[in-house]
């Protein structure tokens, strides 16, 4: 049996999603079961319209700016392509809360990129229970 693997995104930060991006690749690579769960800021970075251009850093100590020059040195892309990648590669599910979806514009999963179910938070503490990994960003 795959061990399972739960990543919640709590940050809209560029820095955040890029290192979740990051850290789900490698699960995937393990052959691990994915699931990943759009929280608050989570759920604001996946929104279509903001998704493909957001590139705003959270409470960091480096700047935006600083951020997207050492992407683009270390030949990193974008946050989101990790995620799409991730899909294609293993088997990755990816959750919106649906009072999050409220939030930032509704719960209809296609107003976001790359949900597949809408869920309550009841469903993300089930999965972090039962996963063998559980990271929050």
């Amino acid at each position: 049996m795959a061990k399972k693997f739960v990543l919640a995104l709590v940050s809209s930060g560029a820095e955040k999603l890029t290192a979740g991006g990051i850290i789900l690749s490698g699960a995937i690579a393990q052959d691990m079961e994915a699931k990943v769960f759009l929280l608050i800021g989570g759920a604001y970075a996946f929104r279509k319209g903001v998704a493909e251009e957001h590139k705003k850093v959270g409470e960091a100590h480096f700047t935006t700016e600083e951020f997207q020059n050492g992407l683009k040195k270390a030949n990193v892309p974008h946050w989101l392509e990790f995620y799409k990648n991730a899909k294609e590669m293993g088997n990755v599910k990816i959750y919106l809360c649906g009072t999050a979806g409220k939030i930032w514009k509704s719960a209809d999963k296609d107003d976001f990129y790359l949900v597949d179910e809408v869920c309550g938070i009841g469903e993300y503490i089930s999965a972090a229970e039962e996963a063998d990994v559980s990271v929050v960003l």
